[in-house]
């Protein structure tokens, strides 16, 4: 039986537990302390060292959930000359992919022990990227993920390139700078070649505005794929990614397309304009007319009728932009260019009724 001594001291430090959960200042050394480990050990496990084994891992995770520890990351700039910082600068949107992208960079650094600060530009031109670099410079970052949908955004990354590490997310946008990006042309031809194997005479496209570089990439698909099958591309339709946009577009197409032709659309909210418009003139999809969009939003497989759209797998893209970034800032010299593939889903707006 434990005698009253032990009783007493397991009281003590189940008391001084309880008032580091209620707010008092924890350090690493009190989570080795209540795990059981050594200093180091604890550093480790912060870190995602695999010299960890996981039975440790997981002791040492409960301590820090138990005492509510957070990181010094100024006392860890101090010791390290490192801020633990990574920068991100994006543009002021909520569209799905520029979002989606930003919550996967987000997510591959806190896993990588990296926390992140955001600086958001309404505009893509260089004088206002330039300054947005240099905020986040200035913020003492370890490096730069930069995710805008421009090539104009090129000439401010080229002004600090040396000076800092820098990967953009999302598109290419500086010859010399990493870059991480979905395959936007593969997916296009993927959507084109598909509507054509299912009998569509022609695909019509509704593309993304024209300073996009991810709407260029998606033109270039399109018109790859229907060179490829000997057809002459009919004329392009230019929206603004919203369902608006997509609407209007697809009341002109009423006009113009004929039965057994097929579009493909450069983003999901626009198509969904476009089924609207279609579903007013009274064009049944897929009967008349087949459809595929671009990203496959999560409202996506609920559309009337389901979506079929080409997935990012933007999760991918921020792990990958994340992995070259820490190997520049690391001293090494990442590849230039890592693509991530685009994939098709096929739902019931793009698959021709039998019968």
């Amino acid at each position: 039986m434990p005698s009253q001594s032990n009783n007493n001291v397991a009281a003590k430090r189940e008391l001084r537990v309880d008032r580091r959960e209620v707010g008092a200042r924890v350090s690493m050394v009190d989570v080795a302390r209540l795990a059981g480990v050594s200093h180091m050990t604890v550093s480790r496990v912060i870190n995602n060292h695999a010299a960890v084994r996981e039975e440790t891992r997981r002791r040492v995770l409960a301590a820090i959930d138990r005492l509510g520890y957070q990181r010094n990351t100024a006392a860890r700039a101090l010791a390290t000359r490192r801020s633990g910082i990574i920068g991100v600068l994006t543009i002021e949107t909520a569209l799905y992919g520029p979002a989606s992208t930003l919550y996967a960079v987000e997510n591959a650094a806190r896993q990588e022990g990296f926390a992140i600060t955001i600086t958001s530009i309404k505009t893509v031109d260089p004088a206002t990227a330039k300054e947005g670099l240099r905020l986040l410079t200035a913020q003492g970052v370890e490096g730069i993920v930069v995710i805008a949908p421009s090539s104009q955004i090129g000439e401010a990354l080229s002004s600090i390139r040396g000076r800092a590490a820098i990967v953009t997310a999302g598109d290419a946008l500086a010859g010399d700078v990493p870059a991480v990006y979905v395959d936007q042309a593969g997916g296009a031809r993927l959507a084109t070649t598909h509507l054509l194997e299912q009998g569509a005479a022609t695909v019509w496209h509704v593309a993304g505005p024209r300073d996009w570089l991810h709407a260029q990439a998606r033109i270039r698909g399109w018109r790859a794929a229907l060179k490829a099958a000997g057809r002459r591309p009919p004329p392009l339709l230019y929206g603004d990614w919203t369902p608006a946009s997509g609407y209007h577009a697809g009341l002109t197409l009423s006009e113009k397309i004929t039965e057994g032709d097929a579009v493909f659309v450069a983003n999901d909210q626009m198509a969904l304009g476009m089924l609207r418009a279609f579903h007013e003139r009274r064009i049944r999809v897929p009967r008349d007319v087949l459809v595929v969009g671009f990203d496959d939003v999560p409202e996506a497989a609920y559309f009337t009728p389901p979506l079929s759209s080409i997935r990012q797998d933007f999760a991918a893209v921020g792990r990958n932009a994340i992995q070259l970034l820490l190997e520049e800032i690391n001293g090494g010299h990442p590849q230039r260019a890592s693509v991530v593939p685009a994939e098709l889903v096929v739902r019931r707006s793009s698959v021709r009724p039998k019968g």
